[in-house]
C-alpha cells in the first residue's frame, strides 16, 4: 500500500482537526483592514459580525462552508449573516451581500469569490474598515483582500495527475479537461487544471491560462492528446453537457478531469449513457462524503480533498480574534495565503503517490 506515513498526512492534513486549530494560527499586529470597533449594531454593543459570502449554495461544498461558520460562530458568539450567488459566477449578488455588509457595520467578510468583478467592492469594505478573508479562491488582485484561506489548488490538482500518470502505466492518455467558466479567469479554476496538467508531465505552455497546451505530445509515462476544455459551471448538468460534447469530438477518451465532483458526476454519467465506462479514469478535486462515496463505488478514480469547513472555521475564528485582541493572521510559511490542506484520496493507490483511502477519507470528509 501506498499510503503516506503518519507524520507526513499530519503535515498535509493541516485541516482535519478540531476547532481548536485555530489556535495554530500565526498572528501578526492589526492589518489595514482591521475594524475600529468590529461591532455590529446599536453604539455599545461588542458583538462581532461576520459576514459569509459564498459562491453559490446549490454546491455541497458551500453548504458545508455555511454549516462551519455557524457552527463556529455559536461557539464564539459572532452574529453570523450569510449570502450566496444565485449561480455560480453571479457576481451582482455578491457584490450587493458586500455592501450590506459595510451598511450593516461588520467587523470583517469571508468570501468564496465569484469572479474579478468582486474586487471592486471588497476594496471598498476594506476602506470601511471590515477585515477581508477569501475562503478556497484567491482572488485575482490580492489586495481586494487582507487575506486567503485556501486549498493549495495547483498542488490539488497535481496529486491527481500524479495519480492519472501512474495510473496509465505508460498507456496513450486521451483527456478531456472539464474546467469552471471560459468566460472569465478565476484562479481555482486555472490552478487546479493546469495543477493537473502539470503532475501528468504535459508542458502547460502559459501556465495562468486554461486550453492552450499542445493538442498531442508526450506525458510522464508516454503519449497523450487532449481532447478539449469544456465548462461545467462546476455543477453536475454542466459536467454531463461538457462530457457529451467532449465525447462527440472524440469517443475515445480514457481520462476525464473535472474541476469539482458535481461535475465529475455528471461526466460520468454522460459517459455511462454512451457506454464508455471501461477503463475511464476520472479524477477530480473537492473530497466531499458524497465524492469520496463515488470513488469507493469506483465513479472517480481519486480525488483531492479538501477542507471548507475548516476554512469557515478558521476565518471567523480569525476575524473575532482581530476585534479582541487587535491581531490578525499570517500566511502560511514560503506562501501567499494560509494553507488548509489537502489530501489524495483513492482506494487504488499508485507507486510514488502518497495517498489516503476512502474509510480514512470519510471519516474526515469536509472537516
Amino acid at each position: 500500500m501506498n499510503h503516506a506515513a503518519p507524520g507526513a498526512l499530519r503535515r498535509r492534513l493541516i485541516a482535519a482537526g478540531s476547532l481548536a486549530a485555530a489556535a495554530a494560527l500565526a498572528f501578526t499586529g492589526c492589518a489595514s483592514g482591521a475594524s475600529g470597533s468590529g461591532a455590529s449594531g446599536d453604539a455599545g454593543d461588542d458583538t462581532v459580525g461576520v459576514s459569509l459570502i459564498v459562491k453559490t449554495t446549490t454546491n455541497p461544498f458551500f453548504v458545508a462552508m455555511q454549516d462551519g461558520a455557524e457552527a463556529a460562530a455559536e461557539k464564539l458568539g459572532v452574529e453570523l449573516t450569510l449570502a450566496a450567488g444565485k449561480e455560480d459566477g453571479d457576481e451582482d449578488t455578491q457584490i450587493q451581500a458586500i455592501e450590506n455588509a459595510i451598511s450593516k457595520g461588520d467587523a470583517g467578510i469571508l468570501i468564496t469569490p465569484n469572479g474579478p468583478g468582486v474586487e471592486d467592492a471588497l476594496v471598498k469594505a476594506r476602506d470601511a474598515g471590515l477585515f477581508v478573508i477569501a475562503l478556497d479562491t484567491p482572488p485575482s488582485d490580492p489586495e481586494s483582500v487582507d487575506i486567503t484561506f485556501a486549498t493549495d489548488n495547483f498542488l490539488a490538482g497535481q496529486e491527481i495527475g500524479k495519480w492519472t500518470a501512474a495510473k496509465l502505466a505508460g498507456e496513450k492518455a486521451t483527456i478531456a479537461l472539464i474546467d469552471l467558466f471560459d468566460d472569465k479567469i478565476v484562479s481555482v479554476d486555472v490552478n487546479r487544471d493546469q495543477g493537473f496538467l502539470d503532475g501528468m508531465g504535459i508542458d502547460t505552455a502559459d501556465a495562468e491560462a486554461n486550453g492552450d497546451e499542445a493538442a498531442t505530445g508526450t506525458y510522464s509515462g508516454g503519449d497523450y492528446e487532449i481532447v478539449g476544455n469544456e465548462v461545467s459551471g462546476g455543477n453536475e448538468e454542466g459536467g454531463r453537457t461538457a462530457a457529451e460534447t467532449l465525447l462527440s469530438k472524440n469517443p475515445d477518451i480514457n481520462v476525464v478531469y473535472t474541476i469539482n465532483e458535481p461535475a465529475a458526476y455528471g461526466a460520468y454519467e454522460a459517459f455511462k449513457a454512451a457506454g464508455a465506462t471501461d477503463d475511464l479514469i476520472v479524477v477530480s478535486i473537492d473530497g466531499g462524503c458524497a465524492g469520496v462515496e463515488q470513488v469507493a463505488e469506483g465513479i472517480i478514480g481519486a480525488t483531492s480533498q479538501q477542507y471548507p469547513v475548516k476554512m469557515a472555521e478558521l476565518g471567523v475564528q480569525a476575524i473575532y480574534d482581530l476585534v479582541k485582541t487587535g491581531e490578525s493572521p499570517e500566511n502560511s510559511e514560503g506562501l501567499d495565503f494560509y494553507n488548509t490542506g489537502v489530501a489524495l484520496v483513492t482506494d487504488d493507490p499508485q507507486d510514488g503517490v502518497e495517498s489516503i483511502d476512502t474509510a480514512e477519507g470519510g471519516e474526515i470528509c469536509w472537516g
